[in-house]
């Protein structure tokens, strides 16, 4: 693998905003797709977040094909269903963007985790992450979820092997986290502000 499993996604991030600074919904897709490989090194352990990311992509992915000129801009999936008062539907794409989100948010902690604790097992760097992102969204049964797989995490030396490929996986890690956060503080942000940042899971 040339470079590192990042290395798709850090090329893919500076497509992510037009010139004015508006976030693209194809090229904001394109990055959280591009992430979803170093789920599958995961194995079982994140099968659900990959599912989860996986389902809300698609979502807002068909929204944006129906139309790509309307739909071109992100927020614009989201403004349209605020209208049409639909944004608080499960199955939205409003929906689709605060989980996509948050998954995320998940990764990347859980990169971060990686990066300031070489100590930690993967369990730990999983579950503090998840703490720290997820869990209060959730409601018990994702959680208790949630808690039986992350003892399937796979074994830490393995898995950062395996996303390094032939570059410097903690470098890479590090620009992600650092380049990536601020999209998504600004997801959290435009939700926010259409008070749509602080669904529970039903």
């Amino acid at each position: 693998m040339e470079g590192t499993v990042f290395t798709p996604s850090l090329e893919a991030m500076k497509h992510v905003k037009s010139e004015q600074g508006e976030m693209l919904t194809k090229p904001f897709l394109d990055v959280c797709k591009l992430i979803l490989p170093v789920i599958d090194n995961f194995g079982a352990a994140l099968a659900l977040v990959k599912s989860d990311i996986g389902g809300n992509i698609t979502r807002l992915e068909n929204k944006y094909l129906s139309n790509p000129t309307e739909f071109e801009k992100l927020y614009s999936l989201v403004q349209v269903e605020i209208s049409a008062k639909t944004s608080k539907g499960s199955s939205s794409c409003t929906n689709g963007l605060l989980w996509l989100t948050r998954a995320m948010d998940f990764l990347v902690e859980l990169f971060r985790n990686l990066l300031a604790h070489p100590d930690w097992t993967m369990s730990q760097a999983c579950t503090d992450s998840y703490t720290k992102t997820l869990k209060k969204w959730h409601g018990w049964l994702a959680s208790a979820s949630f808690t039986v797989a992350m003892k399937l995490a796979p074994d830490r030396k393995k898995f950062m092997d395996v996303i390094g490929g032939s570059g410097d996986i903690n470098a890479d890690m590090e620009k992600f986290c650092a380049n990536f956060s601020p999209f998504l503080e600004e997801n959290h942000k435009f939700l926010a502000s259409v008070g749509m940042d602080d669904l529970k899971a039903s």
